[in-house]
């Protein structure tokens, strides 16, 4: 597939941004999907705010997440998590990177659906190992055996990843190629919606 030229690339950004309105794009998947660093490049095109809900939550509690799972369980966290996107979803203009576990959570799932437009971006359990093995505050990873963590992980969240509105595969390419493929999928999918 042919890249868009840049005046190609600025004319679909402004069109998305004309039909978002002032709703939010949330960016759901696994750790390690490229959420955080897709997600500053689409704001950056659309000219919005960024937003990650783990440095959100980090904010909130006055703790990092390694330290708010040691001491207070993921149980708390996802609570936390719950409500800190809640909060967020209400500013307008925004894209929203979420934890890998955010979406997992029907509460969640159900806020981000009824606010925003949820895309799922999808990568493969080799591409998602190379990418977490490279950081080490990954807390659901700090196992005996992370790769098989991560697969146990990928079985269990991507039948509830695919509820998101939109799919979008991550893969090894530049980041800059994946940002245009969600403002692209975002795009078509409210075309399809008129």
């Amino acid at each position: 597939m042919n890249r868009p030229d840049a005046a190609t690339r600025q004319a679909r950004a402004e069109e998305l941004v004309e039909r978002l309105g002032g709703k939010p794009i949330v960016l759901v998947g696994m750790m390690g999907a490229g959420k955080t660093t897709v997600g500053r490049r689409v704001a950056a095109r659309l000219n919005r705010n960024f937003l990650d809900s783990d440095e959100e939550i980090e904010k909130a509690a006055q703790m990092t997440i390694p330290e708010i799972f040691d001491q207070r369980g993921e149980p708390e966290f996802r609570a936390g998590e719950t409500r800190v996107i809640a909060r967020v979803l209400k500013d307008a203009d925004i894209i929203l990177a979420t934890g890998g576990g955010a979406f997992v959570n029907s509460e969640t799932r159900a806020l981000v659906k009824a606010e925003a437009i949820s895309v799922w971006l999808k990568a493969n359990a080799d591409v998602l190992f190379e990418r977490v093995s490279r950081r080490s505050n990954r807390p659901l990873l700090k196992t005996p055996n992370p790769r098989a963590t991560l697969e146990k992980l990928i079985e269990e969240r991507y039948p509830i990843y695919a509820d998101a509105d939109i799919t979008v595969p991550s893969r090894e390419v530049p980041q800059d190629v994946v940002a245009q493929d969600v403002i692209d999928a975002v795009l078509a999918y409210l075309k399809r919606q008129d």
